[in-house]
C-alpha cells in the first residue's frame, strides 16, 4: 500500500468511528426521548438542530487548532505548537461565555424562534432544555478543542476513545435521567457525561509527548497573535460548513413542494447517508492532518497526497452507491416507512449515487485545501456550488426526488471541475518556491 495511503487509512479510521458514535448516541437519545410524547420530540429535536449549528462557531478554533498545530509538528517548531495550542484556548475562553450566558439569557425567545408559536407545551420543554444545553456549550465548546489539539499532533485515537466514553456514558445515563427528570435529564445527562469525556481529554493533553515538548518553550508569539492566527485559520472551514448546513435547510424547503411523502423519504435517506458521508469527511480531517504534516515534503508529496486521498474515498463513495442500490428496500423498511414513503426513499437511494461518487472526491480534496492554508479558496467553491445547486433543484423539482439527485450531482460536478483551478495555482506556487532536493520527502 502506498504510503500515504496508509497514513490516511490510519488517521481516517478512528474519526470515522468517533462520527459514528455520536450519530449512534443521538438516536438513542430520540428514542428515549420519544416516551415522553410529540412535543419532547420536538424540543430535543430542536436542541439538537440548534447544537449543530453552534458546531459551525466550535470548528472556527478547534479546525483552526489542528491545521496550526500540524503545521507546527511538521515543522518540528515546539513554540509554534504552544503558540497555535495557546491560540486555540484564548479564541475558545473567548467565545465559550458568550454562547452560554447568552443562550441561558436568551433561551425563551430562541425556543419561540426555532418553533413559533402553534406548540406552547414544545416551546416550554425546549425552554427548560436550552436553560442546561446552552451553558453546557462551554463544556462542548472545550471538548471540541481539545480533540482539535491532539488531531494536530497526529493523534486521533484518543478523540475517539473520549467520543466512545461521552456517548457510551450517555446511552447508560439517558434512560435513567430521562425517566427522572424529562427532558431536564436529557440535556443534564449530555452536560454531566461529556464533562466526564472533557476530563479524561485534559488529561489526555498533558500526557501528549509533542505538547509536554512544547510546554518546556516559550510561545512563537503572543497570545493576541495567536488568536488572530486562529481565527483566519480556522473561520473560513467554519463558514464551509456553515454554508452547506445552509444549503441543506434550503434544500427541505424545496423538496417540501413535493409533498409529504417525498419530505418524508428524503428525510429518511439523507440520516442513511450520514454513513457515506461521515466517512469521506473522515478521510477529508486525514487528508487535511497529514497535508500540514507534511507541508515543507514538496510538491511531489502533496500531489501524491491529492491521488491517494481520491482513490480511498471514491472508493468508499463507490462501494456507498452500490450498497444503497442494492439494499435501498430494506434500509427503508427498517425505518418502518409506509409503502409510498418507501417507494420515494428507494427511488432517491438508487438515484443518488452519482452525486455520491463525486461527492466523496471532493471532500477528500478539499482536505489538502484545509491543511495547505487554501480553506478560503475551499468556501468561494462551496459557495459556488450552493448557488448552482438551489436553483437547478428548484428547476428540476417537477421530476420528483430524481430531478433533486440530478440537481445534486450537476453541482457537485460544478465544484469539482472548479477546484482544479485553485489545484492548479497551489501547484506551480509550490513548485516556485519548493526547492527541487526537497521534493517528494515525507514527514509523518
Amino acid at each position: 500500500m502506498n504510503a500515504h495511503r496508509k497514513q490516511l487509512t490510519a488517521l481516517a479510521r478512528p474519526v470515522y468511528l468517533s462520527l459514528l458514535a455520536s450519530v449512534a448516541s443521538g438516536i438513542i437519545n430520540t428514542v428515549w426521548v420519544s416516551r415522553l410524547g410529540g412535543p419532547a420530540v420536538a424540543a430535543v429535536a430542536v436542541a439538537t438542530n440548534t447544537e449543530n449549528v453552534l458546531l459551525g462557531v466550535a470548528l472556527v478554533f478547534a479546525s483552526g487548532t489542528t491545521v496550526l498545530v500540524a503545521h507546527a509538528r511538521g515543522a518540528r517548531d515546539p513554540a509554534a505548537v504552544r503558540a497555535a495550542v495557546r491560540g486555540g484556548w484564548a479564541l475558545c475562553g473567548l467565545v465559550a461565555p458568550v454562547v452560554a450566558v447568552g443562550g441561558l439569557l436568551l433561551r425563551e425567545p430562541l425556543a419561540g424562534l426555532v418553533l413559533g408559536g402553534h406548540d406552547p407545551a414544545a416551546r416550554s420543554l425546549a425552554t427548560a432544555y436550552f436553560a442546561i444545553s446552552l451553558p453546557g456549550m462551554a463544556v462542548f465548546f472545550a471538548q471540541q478543542l481539545v480533540d482539535g489539539i491532539l488531531k494536530g499532533t497526529g493523534d486521533t485515537r484518543t478523540p475517539m476513545r473520549l467520543a466512545l466514553l461521552a456517548n457510551g456514558l450517555i446511552l447508560l445515563c439517558d434512560p435513567i435521567l430521562i425517566h427522572l427528570h424529562g427532558v431536564r435529564g436529557a440535556a443534564v445527562s449530555t452536560v454531566l457525561c461529556r464533562s466526564v469525556a472533557l476530563a479524561a481529554g485534559l488529561r489526555a493533553l498533558r500526557r501528549n509527548a509533542l505538547l509536554r515538548t512544547a510546554a518546556l518553550v516559550p510561545p512563537a508569539e503572543p497570545a493576541g497573535a495567536a488568536l488572530r492566527r486562529t481565527l483566519t485559520t480556522g473561520l473560513p472551514m467554519s463558514a464551509d460548513f456553515t454554508v452547506r448546513q445552509g444549503g441543506a435547510l434550503v434544500l427541505v424547503a424545496i423538496v417540501a413542494r413535493l409533498g409529504v411523502t417525498a419530505v418524508a423519504a428524503y428525510a429518511i435517506a439523507y440520516k442513511v447517508m450520514y454513513v457515506a458521508t461521515m466517512a469521506f469527511y473522515s478521510v477529508r480531517q486525514a487528508v487535511a492532518i497529514h497535508t500540514a504534516h507534511t507541508r515543507g515534503a514538496g510538491v511531489d508529496a502533496r500531489r501524491d497526497i491529492g491521488r491517494q486521498a481520491v482513490l480511498l474515498s471514491g472508493a468508499l463513495g463507490l462501494a456507498a452507491c452500490a450498497v444503497f442500490a442494492a439494499t435501498a428496500p430494506w434500509i427503508t423498511a427498517a425505518f418502518g416507512a409506509g409503502p409510498e414513503v418507501a417507494h420515494q426513499g428507494v427511488l432517491f437511494l438508487r438515484c443518488v449515487g452519482p452525486y455520491l461518487l463525486l461527492m466523496s472526491c471532493f471532500i477528500a480534496l478539499g482536505g489538502v485545501f484545509e491543511g495547505s492554508g487554501g480553506a478560503p479558496a475551499l468556501l468561494r467553491i462551496t459557495l459556488l456550488g450552493t448557488a448552482v445547486q438551489l436553483p437547478l433543484a428548484h428547476a428540476f423539482g417537477g421530476l420528483g426526488l430524481p430531478g433533486v439527485c440530478l440537481a445534486l450531482a450537476l453541482a457537485m460536478a460544478v465544484q469539482c471541475a472548479a477546484v482544479a483551478v485553485p489545484l492548479r495555482r497551489a501547484v506551480r506556487r509550490e513548485e516556485a518556491e519548493a526547492p527541487p532536493a526537497r521534493s517528494g520527502r515525507v514527514r509523518s
